[in-house]
């Protein structure tokens, strides 16, 4: 017979507390997406989640670690959807397409969640006044750099400053999807279609 001291018991414990944060991060995503991050407060979110805020207040520390999570289990879940598209190319210029198409596709899927977490990433600050997704959003850059100077490497690009030509590329990407965030009528995949043309014929080689 089993009890709940037993390993059973905290397993189940341990299930219901998991169970129970997705649901509060669901909820302040909605809320932050619906509301804006700065009047998405713990009662507003506590109110989306249909619970009391002493509730949140028991599986976080605060408004702040909740943001940080929510933003960066959605970082997370877009990277390995984008990551699965891009190694499954073998060139440079098919990893370039899948990269922004990959990114694209996902948010547009998830648009409660690329709300919430654009507007976490635009003015969550730690209490030093820093951004704690700037390390994550350069490296971003970096990676993509890396990238395009593989693509020159393997003679598919031509020659031009990798890390300002990603730079300029992923504020490209954020353009279209800062326009979609607006307006969600905008059609995402032809202006994709239009972005990736563009993008290809600015960096690959001439007799490409």
């Amino acid at each position: 017979m089993q009890t709940g001291t037993g390993p059973s018991g905290r397993k189940r414990a341990s299930f219901i507390e998991q169970a129970r944060r997705g649901q509060v991060v669901e909820a302040a995503a909605e809320t932050v997406a619906r509301t804006g991050y700065a009047h998405a407060s713990l009662s507003r979110i506590a109110e989306q989640a249909g619970i009391s805020k002493s509730v949140i207040s028991y599986h976080f520390s605060g408004k702040d670690e909740l943001m940080v999570l929510v933003a960066e289990q959605f970082i997370e879940a877009a990277a390995e959807y984008m990551s699965a598209r891009v190694e499954a190319e073998t060139t440079a210029s098919g990893q370039v397409s899948a990269w922004i198409s990959g990114q694209v596709e996902y948010y547009g899927a998830h648009r409660t969640g690329f709300l919430a977490m654009v507007g976490i990433v635009s003015n969550h600050r730690s209490p030093d006044g820093s951004s704690p997704f700037a390390d994550a959003l350069n490296e971003e850059v970096e990676e993509f750099a890396r990238l395009l100077r593989r693509g020159q490497e393997d003679g598919e690009f031509r020659e031009f400053d990798p890390h300002a030509t990603a730079g300029i590329i992923l504020h490209g990407v954020e353009g279209l999807l800062s326009a979609w965030a607006m307006d969600e009528s905008v059609d995402l995949e032809s202006r994709l279609d239009t972005l990736l043309d563009f993008i290809h014929h600015a960096i690959r080689r001439g007799d490409g």
